[in-house]
């Protein structure tokens, strides 16, 4: 498994789903080893912030990356897309505090991300292989990983809402074909009843029935409907992959999710890195270990 970034650069524009405000996104390569980095183009002196279990400053409805006084939001969809098809060298210049939401999936970026092509490296990536069991629980919810041939997920959610129900999906192995066809299309979603907290708290300030499946007591609002029965245990999934790129290595394990989000899907990155001796490192030399533990520049 060699290393890839992107053959050219690439760029979007769209809206921040929290701020409401537009923002421009653009994709560049990066050199080998150097990992996938965030830039505030519009800062007065901008400073990359890793894509790293320690650069999370939030995870309140999305996952916040930063360092210093400053920061992105809303990452997870778009690092979802470059894990998906195996891009692990990148820097994402955005000239605002948010990803674009674009349609509320990660479509968008997988389309991006192939409008850009893909470049292989001359060294190889490295893959943690999980060989004992990792768990965290908080209360009901609970999250683990263990040993496997393939990166496989098994996600459950469970609502009380009679559009979502309790939903269940298992994946035997995650591939790009996997993510482009089973997962990339599913969109973010949310309550209608919480809406006014979320604006009286500076968030969901450019949600819409065109970027978010919304929800009322009873009903999925959105004309057009779901695009599948279960989007919303598909989304999780998209976020949960999202998440896992913290760890800055692919996985090699099952992980298995009960009613999982973002804080939760962060609290396994960080089991991971934690316990060094229940996986292995392979495909890289030992010397690449430490960007695992603590992130570079």
């Amino acid at each position: 498994m060699q290393q890839q970034t992107l053959a050219q650069k690439v760029s979007c524009t769209g809206l921040g789903l929290h701020t409401g405000r537009p923002v421009r996104l653009t994709l560049h390569p990066a050199r080998v080893n150097s990992g996938i980095r965030l830039l505030r183009s519009d800062a007065r002196e901008a400073q990359e912030i890793p894509v790293h279990i320690r650069s999370v400053s939030s995870t309140s409805h999305a996952t916040t990356l930063g360092t210093g006084d400053q920061s992105v939001s809303t990452v997870e969809h778009l690092l979802a897309s470059l894990s998906a098809v195996g891009v692990c060298n990148a820097t994402i210049e955005v000239d605002g505090p948010e990803i674009p939401i674009m349609d509320g999936s990660a479509d968008s970026f997988l389309h991006l991300i192939r409008a850009a092509g893909l470049y292989e490296q001359h060294e190889s990536q490295m893959v943690l292989d999980i060989r004992l069991p990792i768990e965290v629980e908080d209360g009901e919810r609970r999250i683990s990983i263990e040993p496997a041939k393939h990166l496989a997920i098994s996600y459950a959610v469970d609502f009380e809402h009679p559009a979502i129900g309790r939903q269940e999906l298992h994946l035997p192995r995650l591939s790009a074909e996997v993510f482009a066809a089973e997962l990339s299309r599913a969109r973010t979603f949310g309550f209608l009843s919480e809406l006014e907290a979320l604006r009286r708290a500076g968030l969901g300030r450019g949600g819409s029935l065109g970027n978010t499946v919304v929800l009322d007591a009873d009903h999925v609002l959105n004309p057009e409907g779901l695009r599948w029965p279960d989007e919303f245990v598909r989304h999780k999934i998209i976020d949960l992959i999202g998440d896992l790129t913290l760890v800055c290595a692919p996985l090699k394990g099952h992980v298995r999710v009960e009613r999982g989000g973002h804080s939760l899907h962060v609290a396994l990155a960080e089991a991971i890195l934690g316990s060094p001796a229940s996986w292995t490192a392979i495909g890289a030399e030992s010397g690449s270990l430490p960007s695992l533990t603590s992130p570079a520049g």
